[in-house]
């Protein structure tokens, strides 16, 4: 079984709507996250196997010089 997952974040200022899918493109998981470094790397680094991520939103490209 494939460990790939896609993760769609919609990035707003003060927080952030997640959805992860797996392989086979189910939902695998929806959640919301606030907008700060910490919480960003938390969820990430929770997340097992490799992961692909699509940004959106006004605060993307905040989001990416400041986290990445």
């Amino acid at each position: 079984m494939s460990q790939e997952k896609y993760i769609g974040m919609d990035v707003h200022q003060a927080t952030i709507s997640v959805a992860v899918m797996d392989a086979g493109g189910k939902l695998i998981m929806e959640c919301l996250l606030e907008t700060k470094a910490a919480t960003i790397v938390e969820f990430i680094r929770g997340l097992q196997g490799n992961s692909v991520s699509d940004l959106r939103g006004r605060h993307v490209r905040c989001l990416v010089t400041r986290f990445f």
